[in-house]
């Protein structure tokens, strides 16, 4: 089970307990995952909890009434939740939480009907209600109760299924048989039961001899045995899906009625099977059904011609009652184990392959019975060649061809056109899915197989390749299962072979996630210089005053004037421009099914101005079937690692600017510049902030994960391994650069700002101090006629404005703002680096520890992480 099922249903359960505050979700799913164990249930395991469960109910009748019918039913994972259950009986305390809980809700659901439901009185008569009435009101309550119990009528049933099947399949309609097959009931082999009783006989058989007797009960037997009624047997009517009883003269001498009554068991089987046939034969319940059906018929012959052979022995006069029961005898054992078998599909409304499953099922329960399992594998057999050919095409061709929704892979309508725009995997993980109900117990093991051989051979298909399997052998069901499963086994490993070349070699898909990496994790240095050259001023515009072709120009020159013009996928690279900024959009995703997921989501939008450089996204056009692999969830996770790292390039160069203004401006005299030491150190320390930050996330995070997969996928062997390894690289990638932790990504953020505000302000006091410099020159050199009084003047302004000017900007409050980023930036970064020692700590992060060595080189943080660690340790013991 999945990280996120697990997750799915754990908020199930705890939505249905109504349980609230501790840990959430979370702390229940780490429990699991560390604790949990595969669970392999045993005839002997289900036995002795349904056992304990039986006894521990306060009726134990009605419990195994409702096992026995959910088991008739093959209900699945039956066995295991009643282990479940058995194993929540031994826990007391559970015990106790759930009867309170139980008692808390039912409390709370009481409260809330009593507020919401109008009470309503009946009206006041004046007159009494009549005899009449009352009779018809109770027959319509009888009937009201009658259908809420009874199951559909055969009709109902069937219109049901066609509706279905003709709507999934609107230009293939089912079959339907005329009216009159279902009209005539003469037509059908079953017992036509009349609503009048048959009238008393001349002669009750009761008064006969006892040899007539055996005579008269000997021919209404034989009757009996083929669905007609006798004069002195007659059947019941049936509802619903009841066992066929008779009626059997009371005058009758009780040693032959004896004899009659364990005759009359096959009768009822016969009716059983008969119903059976004529029912599951229809179209609408599908080809399984109906070869089981078929092969029920062909041995129902043999019981016809059984009984034939009796009736001329009985028109000889050679067949007394003790030679009928000594003949009959051999079949019974047959006719009871096809009536079991008709009435457990027919009760669990099994179709497809949950007939096969219950066919198997019951091969296997009668080991030990030769003759009886003998007859089951017989109708296993007949019953799974409809399915196993939907299978063949399947796994040899990766075509489904099911049009009764009896196959254990269901297809969807979904277009691949629009998996650009897909950021759920719809396509691959929705576009064929196991049914779980349809899948035959003997194929469960390889159900998962199977999916995956007939996808992998029908992406082939899409894209215009005819291909089939060279070991194509029928597909036969036998208790040898290693029989079949050879055969899948051959097929999965062709159909990925075959798959996996395609898209290797022809689609060249590693070439391909290469081109990515240049674009997406910045590897072409000399491109994203030209381009960030190219781009600067219109990146600095509000993102809705930004005009997208001429970025895309801008993008078009920056490649071919780089060594990108070499890629051959160059062309498929496109801008892209986002609506939130990369720390709200990674914030929104890590919110996800979490308690702040509609306080993120329902936040005023901060980002109205957003800049450009903000918005800013590479895109990458994908067509099939690449983009099985290349889907929209891998390049949203390309863009967000693209963007966190191009916003760190832009903070870089924009603290390489400030670097550059203040070379500029040591040409001139200043008197006291301490405050301009302090300004150069935080800057400095800044920028190897940030330039570790990228060295770390390019050279020991992404190029060595990008080197381990690449390795995986010269080693994968289907497009499963393929999917896992890339999605595997994004998720470490992700992780490994803080952009999976909201806390650690809250600082790194803050951070960010801090150094942008710094070099907004430095670059601000700089053009100040600049334009206060150029007023005492504004009027240039002296002109060649110009006295040296004047040149002198002109140079003492000009010293004299270098030497105050520290002392103007101080008293416009520099040195306190100075002070205060750098107080911020320390403060952010010692957060950071203490964070990170506990990540790496408590969570084994240990990749991420390399931070702190990089930027703690000089051991200049050590002392104050050390007494951080301190004071949280002291807190905690308090």
């Amino acid at each position: 089970m999945s990280e996120f099922r697990i997750h799915h249903d754990v908020n199930e359960l705890l939505s249905l307990l109504h349980v609230r505050g501790g840990d959430g979700a979370e702390g229940y799913i780490d429990l699991l995952q560390k604790h949990r164990t595969p669970y392999v249930t045993t005839t002997v395991s289900a036995h002795s909890a349904k056992v304990k469960l039986a006894e521990f109910s306060k009726t134990p009748e009605d419990f195994l009434r409702k096992y026995e019918e959910l088991k008739s039913k093959n209900v699945r994972n039956l066995d295991p939740l009643v282990y479940l259950l058995s194993k929540l009986c031994e826990d007391k305390e559970m015990l106790q939480f759930l009867q309170q809980n139980a008692k808390e809700r039912s409390e709370s659901s009481a409260n809330t009907t009593s507020t919401t439901t109008t009470s309503y009185s009946l009206p006041q008569t004046s007159s009494k209600m009549s005899m009449q009435e009352l009779d018809e009101l109770r027959k319509k309550l009888g009937n009201v109760t009658a259908s809420s119990n009874a199951p559909l009528p055969a009709e109902v049933t069937r219109k049901m299924l066609r509706d279905k099947h003709n709507k999934k399949n609107p230009t293939q309609p089912n079959p339907v048989f005329p009216n009159w097959v279902y009209d005539r009931p003469a037509l059908l082999g079953d017992f036509i039961t009349s609503p009048t009783p048959p009238g008393d006989p001349a002669v009750a058989i009761g008064t006969m001899p006892l040899a007539a007797q055996e005579q008269a009960l000997v021919e209404d037997l034989l009757f009996v045995l083929v669905g007609v009624d006798g004069r002195d047997i007659t059947a019941q009517p049936v509802l619903g899906r009841q066992n066929r009883s008779f009626i059997v003269d009371s005058t009758l001498d009780m040693s032959v009625k004896e004899l009659v009554n364990r005759i009359l068991p096959v009768a009822s089987y016969y009716s059983t099977i008969t119903r059976f046939i004529e029912e599951k034969s229809s179209f609408e319940y599908g080809q399984v059904n109906h070869a089981l059906t078929a092969a029920m018929r062909t041995l129902m012959k043999e019981y016809l011609i059984l009984v034939t052979q009796l009736e001329h022995l009985q028109r000889q006069g050679l067949l007394s009652l003790q030679k009928l029961w000594f003949y009959i005898q051999p079949t019974m054992r047959t006719m009871e184990i096809l009536a079991s078998i008709a009435s457990s599909v027919d009760k669990g409304e099994c179709m497809g392959g949950s007939t096969l499953s219950l066919l198997h099922d019951r091969t296997f329960n009668y080991t030990g019975d030769s003759q009886a399992q003998e007859l089951c594998l017989y109708l296993t057999k007949a019953a799974s060649v409809p399915y196993f050919e939907i299978l063949e095409k399947w796994i040899y061709r990766g075509i489904i061809k099911d049009p009764y929704s009896e196959f254990m892979v269901e297809e969807h309508e979904l277009q691949k056109e629009k998996i650009q725009e897909d950021y759920n995997d719809k396509y691959w993980d929705q576009r064929y899915t196991i049914v779980q109900h349809r899948i035959p117990s003997f194929l469960q093991k390889m159900a998962d197989k199977i999916l995956s051989t007939g996808k992998y051979l029908n992406v082939v298909r899409e894209c215009g390749r005819d291909v089939t399997c060279p070991d194509a052998k029928e597909v036969l069901y036998t208790l040898k299962e290693r029989a079949y499963v050879e055969q899948i086994e051959k097929s999965y490993n062709y159909a990925s072979k075959v798959l996996l070349a395609f898209l290797m070699e022809e689609k060249e898909l590693v070439s391909r996630l290469r081109s990515i990496k240049h674009y997406f994790l910045m590897d072409k240095g000399d491109f994203f210089v030209h381009f960030m050259d190219l781009t600067e001023e219109e990146l600095k515009k509000p993102v809705d005053d930004i005009v997208p072709p001429r970025l895309e120009a801008l993008l078009e020159l920056a490649l071919r004037m780089s060594t990108a013009n070499t890629d051959p996928f160059k062309d498929d690279l496109k801008i892209d421009l986002m609506p939130h900024d990369v720390i709200t959009q990674l914030l929104r995703v890590l919110a996800i099914e979490t308690k702040q997921e509609k306080a993120i989501i329902n936040a005023d939008p901060a980002d109205a101005a957003l800049s450009g450089l903000e918005a800013f996204s590479f895109d990458y056009i994908v067509k099939w079937p690449l983009s099985l692999i290349i889907n929209r969830k891998a390049l949203t996770r390309y863009q967000m690692l693209f963007r966190h790292m191009f916003y760190c390039k832009h903070v870089e160069r924009l603290l390489c600017n400030v670097w550059i203004s203040n070379k500029d401006f040591k040409q001139y005299p200043l008197r006291s510049p301490k405050w301009f030491a302090a300004a150069f150190a935080l800057r400095q320390r800044m920028l190897n902030f940030v330039q570790n930050i990228q060295y770390y996330m390019m050279f020991e995070v992404m190029e060595p994960t990008w080197h381990v997969m690449e390795n995986n996928l010269k080693t994968a062997s289907n497009i499963d391994d393929v999917l896992c390894h890339h999605t595997s690289f994004l998720d470490n990638c992700l992780k490994d650069c803080m952009l999976t932790n909201p806390e650690l990504l809250r600082i790194f953020s803050k951070l960010m700002l801090v150094c942008v505000k710094f070099t907004n302000c430095m670059q601000r006091f700089i053009q100040s101090m600049r334009l206060s410099l150029e007023q005492g020159t504004m009027d240039g050199p002296p002109a060649q006629g110009e006295d040296a009084e004047e040149a002198e003047r002109k140079r003492a302004t000009t010293k004299f404005l270098a030497e105050h000017v520290d002392a103007h900007q101080s008293d416009v409050g520099f040195e306190a703002s100075l002070s205060k980023f750098d107080s911020n930036f320390s403060m952010l970064l010692l957060d950071l680096l203490d964070k990170l020692s506990i990540y790496s700590t408590n969570d084994c992060e240990h990749s991420m520890i390399s931070i702190i060595y990089r930027l703690d080189f000089n051991g200049f943080y050590t002392e104050r992480l050390e007494r951080m660690a301190i004071e949280r340790s002291q807190k905690a013991a308090a």
